[in-house]
């Protein structure tokens, strides 16, 4: 049964079904769309299961949003600086990654209240995308904002201070994700077309770093990535009209297309973390591209069978 308050856009599609245990064939799903905002970058879904929740954000707006599937309202708030993502705390409030640093966001009165510098030497640069790793770890990344300056790295946070990792710079950091047992950061370079799987030693420095799967450029580019309850990860495909599924080993799984071109984000979420929610955006697309694809920019979502994993909330120094 569809709920009626997502159902502003119903788009019957198929599944590119390329594992071997779908046997190549395609089967038949349903992407709802649930917000019809058109963000301009829309990025960094990430389910909050103390509230029932989707928040997301607008880096270019900017702006944050949640979007509550039980009445299909969402609420928005503006950020002071582009903001590349916001995650659940501990607290009850939520931490936010703008161009400025860290920050404690309260959506009660919508305040912003700095916390720490991230790149206070590059400002060029702007923090992109974040996830929350099993022990409570705030994993990010950078990336130069004009696309061209190999300045972007990734970080982690412990809820106190900020350490960037070994992980060499890139342009555009994308992701992270780390898998269900805590041991694998998946890092994505973008603009190389790579997502990278990177140990997590005991000590919770990175270690060796491997190519998981490299995206041919006629498919689009590799933007944020996530980890499902059976440590396989879903990518958006910046360009390439799609979500994708790789499982452990990097095989394709399956690949589910969207009435938009530039795929950012999946989140898994909802009850019983069965729902993909999925972010898109129209920046960069023309005024002919823009009218091709009305739907650019909005949030959708469909129903998956493997369910994601329950993040923790981001640890709050008190």
């Amino acid at each position: 049964m569809i709920d009626p308050f997502m159902s502003d856009l119903i788009v019957a599609i198929g599944i590119a079904a390329i594992g071997d245990n779908m046997m190549g064939q395609e089967s038949a799903m349903t992407v709802r769309q649930l917000w019809d905002g058109q963000a301009l970058l829309g990025e960094g879904p990430v389910w909050d299961a103390a509230r029932n929740c989707l928040w997301f954000v607008d880096i270019k707006a900017p702006a944050v949003h949640r979007h509550d599937p039980a009445t299909g309202h969402t609420d928005s708030w503006a950020a002071p600086a582009p903001v590349g993502w916001v995650l659940p705390a501990d607290n009850g409030l939520l931490l936010a990654g703008l161009k400025t640093g860290l920050h404690r966001f309260d959506p009660a009165d919508g305040s912003f209240t700095h916390l720490s510098d991230v790149e206070s030497d590059a400002p060029g640069n702007r923090l992109n995308d974040a996830t929350i790793g099993p022990d409570g770890i705030v994993w990010f990344g950078s990336m130069d904002d004009s696309h061209e300056q190999q300045s972007g790295r990734v970080y982690r946070w412990d809820g106190e201070r900020v350490a960037a990792t070994g992980i060499d710079p890139v342009c555009i950091t994308n992701g992270p994700a780390v898998s269900p047992d805590g041991r694998i950061l998946y890092h994505v370079d973008t603009v190389a077309g790579i997502i990278h799987a990177v140990t997590i030693e005991a000590d919770g420095s990175t270690g060796a770093m491997r190519d998981f799967a490299t995206i041919d450029p006629a498919d689009g580019n590799p933007d944020g990535v996530t980890c499902d309850s059976q440590g396989n990860v879903w990518v958006g495909i910046w360009g390439g009209w799609c979500a994708r599924l790789y499982a452990p080993d990097g095989s394709i799984l399956t690949e589910v297309k969207l009435p938009a071109a530039n795929v950012t984000k999946v989140a898994l979420g909802g009850p019983d973390l069965k729902t993909a929610y999925v972010t898109t955006a129209h920046i960069g697309l023309s005024d002919e591209e823009r009218a091709g694809q009305p739907a650019a920019g909005n949030l959708f979502a469909f129903e998956v069978e493997v369910p994601g994993q329950r993040l923790p909330t981001v640890r709050m120094a008190r």
